[in-house]
């Protein structure tokens, strides 16, 4: 197999390559995230993913590059990182009692060509207290994950009643999808 780029910083996104028994190394770039207003949540997702493997355009040989974007959607509104403590305590109490979609979108960047999907999976959080939503911010410190939580943290492991779709997808990368690709590109 072909040497895997990650261009990610998430430890999640790195264990879940490791689970998967794919050898990878890291290396990041400053991508602005930024997109236009007029995208879908599932056209976002996409658009932030290629946009961090256009950063990679100077790959050449056999090296695979594979960038990520992970945004949590309710009511088609996009809950990004938060900025502080009281605006991800503000997205868990929106989140909670209701169902939202979170949508990963991937991008493989192989020989000068792209190859980009996404996938979507509901989840359903039960009605958590102010208390509970309190005492996880404070403990977990959840700025880096978009929607204020991370599913394989305490919030999901007390607050998710069920998902429709793939649990890997939530934690950030959709692992089964990702394997198809990458054999489809015949490198696994």
């Amino acid at each position: 197999m072909n040497k895997l780029i990650l261009a990610s910083k998430s430890p999640r996104r790195q264990e879940l390559l490791r689970l998967m028994d794919i050898d990878f190394r890291i290396v990041l770039k400053e991508v602005d995230e930024s997109y236009p207003d007029d995208l879908t949540p599932e056209e976002v997702a996409v658009y932030i993913a290629e946009k961090k493997a256009y950063a990679f355009d100077e790959i050449v040989g056999d090296e695979i590059v594979l960038t990520a974007d992970t945004i949590v959607c309710i009511d088609e509104q996009i809950l990004g990182k938060p900025e502080n403590e009281a605006h991800a305590i503000e997205m868990l109490k929106q989140l909670s009692g209701r169902m939202h979609r979170v949508i990963t979108g991937v991008c493989l960047f192989y020989k000068h060509k792209y190859h980009s999907f996404y996938d979507v999976s509901e989840v359903y959080f039960g009605k958590l207290t102010d208390e509970e939503i309190i005492s996880y911010v404070e403990k977990y410190q959840p700025f880096d994950k978009a929607g204020s939580y991370g599913i394989q943290e305490r919030i999901g492991l007390i607050g998710i009643e069920r998902i429709n779709g793939s649990y890997t997808n939530v934690v950030g990368l959709p692992t089964e999808k990702l394997y198809r690709e990458l054999t489809t590109i015949k490198q696994i």
